[in-house]
């Protein structure tokens, strides 16, 4: 595991965009998963400027996103295929055809299949949620668990809270790729940023491998680098 600090958010997204683009580069034709949420915003805004510049291109890549929400609409303002939408897709040459979302039907397992076929994930880029999860693995969620149905923490609820007019508009459910299906990818990229990360940052990086703390599990993988901020590292022995 590679774990590299620096100042601020942009300086996160900035290396972040640095290495995407670099395993695109290598890997033109690859499959490159994806992640939602606010952490990964700006490095997608980067990657956008990349291909404006004619450095990158998306036009081979598959790609595979890590969850999505159970119960909206895929063109509601807050789901997750709008997010990317929004985000990257919409703006870069990535083939209709070649966006991959986990849906709950007919069967999760459909997605598992899909990854399988093309031949497993390059690189998977991460989030990581206050209490520790990755994708929609919340605590508790085995280690060998595969794309599936989850129900989403109260703690987790509140955290997406922001992106919706009340708590209320909160979906409960979500289907996301499970934990020995992210590990399954040859690379991994996580991001983390702020103080309220800082406590899930120490516990999975440097704390015991535990379902209670499903980042943790990437402890064991071979090829991981974190990209952390000031805030986000402030709690791990340096």
């Amino acid at each position: 595991m590679v774990i590299e600090c620096f100042q601020d958010y942009e300086s996160v997204s900035s290396r972040a965009a640095e290495l995407v683009c670099e395993a695109m580069s290598e890997n033109p034709g690859g499959v490159f998963g994806f992640a939602t949420g606010s952490t990964p915003e700006r490095l997608y805004e980067l990657l956008v400027t990349h291909y404006q510049r004619g450095e990158i291109s998306f036009d081979r890549l598959t790609t595979v996103n890590l969850d999505e929400y159970i119960g909206l609409a895929i063109n509601h303002e807050q789901s997750y295929a709008t997010f990317m939408q929004h985000h990257l897709f919409g703006h870069v040459n990535v083939q209709p055809d070649s966006i991959h979302f986990p849906a709950a039907v007919p069967d999760p397992s459909v997605f598992e299949q899909l990854i399988q076929n093309k031949g497993g994930i390059d690189l998977q880029i991460l989030g990581l949620g206050s209490n520790g999860h990755i994708g929609f693995n919340e605590p508790g969620s085995p280690f060998d668990s595969r794309t599936r149905v989850v129900s989403l923490a109260p703690s987790t609820i509140q955290d997406n809270a922001r992106f919706f007019d009340s708590i209320e508009d909160v979906p409960h459910q979500a289907v996301t790729m499970g934990i020995q299906t992210i590990m399954e990818a040859r690379k991994i990229l996580l991001l983390a940023c702020g103080p309220a990360k800082a406590d899930a940052v120490a516990r999975c990086l440097q704390g015991t491998q535990t379902e209670d703390m499903p980042g943790s599990c990437l402890q064991a993988h071979s090829d991981v680098t974190v990209l952390l901020d000031e805030a986000a590292s402030s709690g791990l022995n340096k």
